[in-house]
C-alpha cells in the first residue's frame, strides 16, 4: 500500500500532466491523493516543497533517458542526438518541464548538476576526438542554455517557435559553433541568427551585427585595381 508521500507526489505528477504548476491548488492535489491537506506540510514543509520533490522526481526520468542515448563513433553526431531528445522530453512533459527548468523560491533541483556533468563528458568526446574548438565546461553550458531557451520558446509560443525546422537550426547553430563543424543548413534563418548570437554572449566572440543580417553576402569587391 502506498505511503501518503508517494500518494501526494503521485496526484501532483498528474494534475502537471494537465496544467501549470500555479494553476495547481493544494487542495486539488489532496483531493486526489486522498489525503487532508496538514500532511502535505507535514511531508514537505509547504507546496514549494513539495514542488522541488517533484521537480526531483522529473530530473530522474529526464537522466534516466539521457543515459539511455546511444553511443556511436561520432561525438557530434551523439551531441545532436542528445539536443533531439532533451527536446523530445520537453515536449512530452510540458508543465513538468517548467517546473524543472524554472524553479521558484530559493530552492534549485541539485539534479541539474548532473545534467551538466552528463553533457560535459558527452563534449569531452568531442575534444578527445579533436573536435572542439573552445573550453568543454563553457560548450557544455553553452549548449545546455540554448538547449533549454529552445524548449522554453517552444512551450511559451508555440505558434511563433514550435516548428520543427527551430530547434535543428538553433541545434546545428550552436554545435557547429563550438565544434567547428558547418550547419547542415547554411541559410542564416532567424533561429541560426539567434543561435549565434547567443554563442557570442557566452564565448566572447563578436556576433553578426543587424547590418549583415539584412544583406547578403557576397565577395569583397577590389579595391584600386589590385
Amino acid at each position: 500500500m502506498s505511503t501518503a508521500r508517494e500518494r501526494i507526489l503521485e496526484a501532483t505528477g498528474e494534475l502537471l500532466a494537465t496544467k501549470d504548476a500555479l494553476a495547481i491548488s493544494t487542495r486539488a492535489i489532496c483531493d486526489r491523493a486522498k489525503v487532508g491537506m496538514p500532511e502535505i506540510y507535514r511531508q514537505f514543509g509547504d507546496k514549494q516543497g513539495l514542488l522541488t520533490a517533484v521537480a526531483d522526481i522529473g530530473f530522474a526520468r529526464f537522466l534516466a533517458e539521457k543515459r539511455r542515448n546511444p553511443l556511436t563513433d561520432d561525438p557530434v553526431a551523439d551531441l545532436r542526438t542528445a539536443w533531439d531528445s532533451h527536446v523530445a522530453f520537453a515536449l512530452r512533459n510540458p508543465y513538468l518541464y517548467r517546473l524543472m527548468f524554472t524553479p521558484t523560491g530559493d530552492a534549485r533541483p541539485a539534479a541539474i548538476a548532473e545534467a551538466q556533468a552528463i553533457l560535459l563528458t558527452a563534449v569531452e568526446r568531442c575534444r578527445d576526438a579533436g573536435r572542439l574548438r573552445t573550453a568543454p565546461e563553457l560548450a557544455g553550458r553553452a549548449i545546455l542554455s540554448a538547449n533549454v531557451g529552445v524548449c522554453m520558446m517552444a512551450l511559451s509560443f508555440p505558434d511563433r517557435f514550435g516548428g520543427a525546422d527551430v530547434s535543428p537550426a538553433v541545434r546545428d547553430a550552436v554545435i557547429g559553433q563550438v565544434t567547428g563543424d558547418e550547419p547542415e543548413d547554411t541559410r542564416i534563418g532567424t533561429a541560426t541568427t539567434l543561435a549565434r548570437a547567443l554563442l557570442g554572449t557566452l564565448t566572447g566572440a563578436e556576433p553578426p551585427g543587424a547590418a549583415d543580417l539584412d544583406r547578403p553576402s557576397r565577395p569583397p569587391h577590389p579595391e584600386n585595381g589590385s
